[in-house]
């Protein structure tokens, strides 16, 4: 089936007038992953207001954030706790440095709490200020253990088709996105990608999902001993993979994928940038799925993205070989002007307190089920060619035929569609291609949820009956 696209709104957007906000947007702005010519036309969806689990647009429209922003805000956009934590640390050292032993008492503690509370025994913890740089810093990390350990060859890592891992050019480069590609001159060398775990749609016609899982891992061990195994240095993944369309992993693949790495002493990095601190009912995604990463990368729900920070845990052989590296050379030259920014780790430090003292992994636990329940519900629309999700995270895949799992043309044109009549039903969702995704904050309750689903139901009633 074809979609016009030219007939597709990407958002319940005001018109341009001369000297509105909008058109000084328009006129001063360059917006992340936005289409600017269309933005041009469009203007600006100004948001104004935070309260809970709804945003408040200059409008005047209360809206579900059902992305919780960028899959970050956990605790919604009205949590106290955070600003007064944030205000109190500005009023005590508003900021200082961590380079050259300097320290501060907020970035101590956090991560002195952040190595408690890890899935596996970590050593260390590095703090920087977003995902992307989280996981650029693992790249240079990998880089730097095996040059410190006598392996200078082993230098290429490998992500994951579909994978999304930031927008740094290292970052950029094991993402496994076209658009993140395209006119970047990325990915750069030494990035390589395997296949997509996405058992629907890539699985062979009567393959059993196990099945899938074992040629998955199958196909990575060809590419490591097609690159020589000497030469490959990490692998890289998400647990649930986000912004590539909310991909859950099949069964056994992770404990597949973890044999192979192991075989070839390869170093498994897991990105829990968005699945970390309670997204899938645990508090970390490798709990979930029984992941022994040798580093994670965290960001998003570490501070509820009240404040921008991220880290970067490593084990105790990376370590060893950063302590022997900085002392051959005189420092360990990597570093963040704002890493271990003191109000972003006390209000980090007190995101994790509320998660504890609020029960919210317990609360997470108590409501997925029925957010589960009512996102499997939509199968039953003729579109609607797959649902998938784990926790309160998930999503649905339109399809133009749904027996044969066609995509429709253009691609993403029916995406932007739903997510606009999501908007127009008062929830805002996030279209990734044809995928449309949820990841709402984890205090949302059981009755907001359904409040949420009646209205993308109606949505897509809308969507289906123009069709």
């Amino acid at each position: 089936m074809t979609i016009d696209a030219t007939n597709v709104n990407p958002a319940v957007a005001p018109t341009v007038p001369g000297n509105s906000d909008a058109s000084r947007d328009v006129a001063s702005y360059l917006h992340p992953y936005t289409n600017h010519a269309t933005h041009e036309q469009t203007g600006p969806h100004i948001i104004t207001g935070g309260d809970g689990i709804y945003v408040t647009d200059d409008a005047g429209h209360k809206l579900i954030e059902g992305m919780a922003g960028l899959w970050c805000t956990s605790l919604g956009f009205s949590e106290k706790r955070l600003v007064d934590a944030a205000t109190k640390q500005l009023n005590i050292l508003p900021y200082y440095h961590t380079f050259a032993s300097k320290s501060t008492n907020p970035a101590i503690d956090l991560a002195e709490k952040l190595l408690e509370i890890a899935p596996v025994p970590m050593s260390k913890v590095f703090f920087a200020n977003s995902g992307s740089e989280a996981t650029d810093s693992a790249v240079k990390m990998v880089w730097y253990y095996h040059n410190a350990i006598g392996q200078p060859e082993k230098k290429k890592i490998i992500s994951r088709k579909k994978g999304y891992h930031g927008v740094t050019v290292a970052a950029a480069s094991m993402t496994g996105l076209p658009g993140n590609h395209k006119l970047f001159d990325l990915p750069i060398d030494r990035i390589l990608h395997t296949e997509t775990p996405h058992y629907w749609r890539d699985a062979l016609p009567g393959e059993e999902e196990e099945d899938f899982a074992t040629r998955l891992a199958e196909q990575l061990e060809d590419l490591i001993q097609a690159e020589g195994p000497e030469t490959v240095g990490a692998f890289i993944a998400e647990p649930i993979m986000g912004a590539g369309g909310v991909i859950v992993p099949p069964r056994t693949y992770f404990e597949k994928i973890q044999e192979v790495l192991k075989r070839y002493d390869i170093l498994f990095i897991a990105d829990e940038v968005i699945c970390g601190f309670g997204r899938t009912g645990r508090m970390f995604a490798s709990e979930t799925f029984r992941l022994k990463p040798d580093m994670i990368t965290v960001a998003k729900q570490l501070s509820s993205a009240y404040l921008p920070i991220s880290a970067l845990f490593i084990n105790e052989a990376i370590y060893q070989a950063v302590k022997k590296g900085s002392d051959e050379v005189g420092t360990f030259g990597h570093g963040f002007t704002y890493s271990g920014h003191p109000v972003a780790a006390a209000v980090a430090l007190e995101t994790l307190k509320i998660y504890e003292d609020d029960g919210i992994i317990e609360h997470v636990r108590s409501v997925m089920s029925p957010f589960q329940k009512r996102l499997k519900d939509l199968n039953k629309f003729d579109h609607v060619g797959e649902t998938r999700g784990h926790g309160l995270i998930g999503a649905f895949e339109l399809v133009s035929d749904k027996c044969a799992k066609t995509p429709f043309d253009p691609y993403g044109a029916a995406g932007k569609a739903v997510a606009a009549k999501c908007l127009e039903h008062g929830v805002i969702l996030r279209a990734l291609g044809d995928t449309v995704a949820f990841c709402p904050p984890l205090i949302i309750t059981e009755d907001q949820i359904h409040t949420m689903f009646d209205a993308v139901e109606a949505a897509l009633t809308e969507w289906h009956s123009s069709l």
